[in-house]
């Protein structure tokens, strides 16, 4: 007996009956032509944080790299197996993408682990050493006089948009493409409980409401 989640089937059964129909031609020319999506964005794990459904995206439409806490590495060309350096790698040089998105998010389990194991900090489990990479060598992250901890672990969040940010330009491929202007680099920020979305601002280094940006 076949034991596929029946959610999941009954999913595509919707998806095959509605959805499908009216994007079937869509469908068929990727098939044909292949992908070509000008957007890479690069977001977390959680369930709660499809990049797909928050930004209405068809198919074809993004190409999307998935982790914990949406993290980017620093390049480190060495003989290891690296998932997101080498759909970054794709994406950058192959897709030749315009824009990399890095999306945060609220209530992040990633960085809740990052935080709660700060002192110290556990290497012995892939979420622990996954999380080290994001801070530096000597680099001190913690909770500041008379911030609350909601406070503390939101500005966290933000910050590891920041590192993938900084990160993604010690990639030659992407730093060239940058420098060339042919590809750009953006930070987004999606708060969970209220479907907000906020994207920085790269020289006030400030997130800015979608609602209150002008179209």
């Amino acid at each position: 007996m076949i034991s596929f989640p029946q959610r999941l089937i009954d999913g595509y059964r919707t998806f095959a009956s509605q959805r499908l129909p009216t994007e079937q031609t869509r469908y068929r020319e990727l098939s044909v032509r292949g992908q070509s999506p000008e957007v890479m964005v690069i977001g977390c794990c959680d369930s709660r944080v499809s990049p797909e459904v928050i930004f209405d995206a068809g198919p074809g439409e993004l190409f999307v790299m998935r982790n914990v806490a949406n993290l980017v590495p620093v390049y480190e060309p060495d003989g290891g197996a690296h998932g997101v350096s080498a759909a970054l790698e794709y994406a950058v040089n192959v897709l030749k993408v315009k824009h990399i998105v890095v999306l945060g998010h609220a209530q992040c389990g990633g960085i809740r682990a990052f935080i709660d194991k700060i002192e110290p900090l556990s290497p012995g489990d892939f979420i622990g050493r996954w999380m080290a990479m994001f801070i530096k060598p000597g680099e001190v992250v913690e909770q500041r006089n008379h911030e609350s901890m909601q406070d503390f672990t939101v500005r966290i969040e933000k910050a590891a948009v920041f590192r993938s940010l900084e990160n993604l330009t010690t990639f030659p491929f992407v730093r060239e493409r940058v420098q060339r202007g042919e590809t750009k680099l953006h930070g987004a920020y999606f708060g969970v409980a209220e479907g907000s979305l906020f994207v920085l601002d790269r020289e006030t280094k400030e997130f800015l409401s979608v609602r209150e940006l002008g179209k």
